[in-house]
């Protein structure tokens, strides 16, 4: 079959992760919910189990509060819960402690890239689990030595997708506005919304999100840029009868999340469908980009893609060793891919990134890893598969 020709040249420039200070063996916080869980001991049993099977062994967190003992966490108190964080509480930390990341992660985004702050012409922020104003974009904008003109574009409570939201949004800036160069920074402190669980819905997600930052500067390339992900073609979709499925809202004690047993499931019903409208009748690519969600989504998009452990390896390794980080993994699983890749000298490699959020939504790209400048990309349209 014949490539088609999809118009392009809105590249990753580069991208920079940062965690907190603070990690978490799985067991130890495992720990803390089954203590918070002392009068429901099937529940706690459950949680043992749920912990045990989800694929993270270590995440990270900003709250010093789940390093000591169960009996001293306010987050998840066994007994009398009249003591716990208020979510303006929460809040208060989050505008803390989000900025710190987020400078961290912009910052080597900003040094991969081989990018000055006082080019960018855009700047997105992203983040579903802390607000406030002015926000972490004028903050970013103070610290970073960004213009004071810089088109800002906060994407706020927007969930697990939101992160390739972004960097297809930048794509379409880029494409649209000759000389763009835009910096997305994601921050999400996930861990600042544990609470005692009443049902087993509840302990799905307590088992693997944590807290992380990541960004990464998008714009058109130049001869010195190597390594690059190439973005192409492709779309946000709202999955049928999953409204309900899952739900991020705010409660008087932190922001209440709902995950549906049914997600794994509802993504393999659809996902299939989906991507073929994306590929175009073109073959399966070699790069898998799959925002881990959880053991079971990946397991899902595997098994009706008919893909392989070495597909799925980098979803699965950053589920293991980050967790679930909301709208930031997809830019972990990115960048773990991208550096494998550069160690391996290899060549060009074409790929599909995919994050999932409530709605349910998926967010469905095509990309190509590039290992050196391509002159071809900017004299005619960029070949993607």
């Amino acid at each position: 079959m014949t490539p088609k020709i999809t118009s392009s040249q809105a590249v990753i420039l580069g991208i920079g992760t940062a965690l907190p200070v603070h990690s978490i063996a799985q067991p130890d916080i495992a720990e803390f919910i089954a203590y918070s869980l002392q009068d429901s001991p099937d529940l706690a049993r459950f949680a043992r189990r749920v912990f045990r099977s989800c694929g993270v062994e270590t995440r990270y967190t900003c709250e010093p509060a789940y390093l000591g003992s169960p009996e001293e966490c306010r987050y998840l108190p066994a007994g009398d819960k009249s003591n716990i964080p208020t979510t303006k509480e929460r809040m208060d930390t989050y505008k803390r402690e989000a900025l710190p990341l987020g400078i961290e992660a912009a910052e080597k985004a900003l040094k991969d890239a081989r990018v000055s702050p006082e080019s960018l012409t855009h700047l997105i922020t992203v983040s579903c689990t802390g607000q406030y104003l002015p926000g972490l974009d004028v903050m970013l904008i103070r610290h970073l030595g960004l213009s004071l003109r810089i088109n800002r574009l906060p994407l706020i409570f927007q969930g697990c997708a939101a992160g390739l939201k972004a960097i297809q949004m930048a794509r379409d800036v880029v494409l649209g506005a000759l000389g763009s160069q835009v910096l997305v920074v994601c921050v999400e402190l996930c861990s600042l919304h544990f609470q005692p669980a009443k049902e087993r819905e509840a302990l799905f997600a307590a088992s693997f999100f944590g807290d992380a930052a990541a960004a990464c500067v998008i714009g058109r390339p130049e001869p010195q840029h190597k390594h690059y992900l190439d973005l192409g073609r492709g779309y946000s979709v709202l999955l049928p009868d999953s409204t309900e499925d899952m739900t991020w809202e705010v409660g008087n004690t932190g922001f209440d999340l709902y995950l549906s047993p049914r997600i794994p499931k509802l993504l393999g019903t659809h996902l299939e469908s989906e991507l073929a409208v994306l590929l175009e009748g073109d073959k399966l690519p070699e790069l898998w980009a799959i925002h881990p969600g959880g053991r079971g989504i990946v397991d899902s998009v595997q098994e009706v893609m008919n893909l392989t452990e070495d597909h799925t390896k980098y979803s699965r390794e950053i589920l293991r060793t980050v967790g679930n980080v909301s709208s930031v993994t997809i830019m972990f699983v990115l960048d773990a891919m991208r550096e494998e890749l550069r160690s391996l000298d290899q060549d060009r490699a074409e790929g599909i990134a995919m994050a999932f959020g409530p709605g349910l939504t998926a967010e469905l790209m095509r990309f190509a890893y590039m290992p050196a400048y391509s002159a071809a990309g900017k004299e005619q349209d960029h070949v993607l598969l």
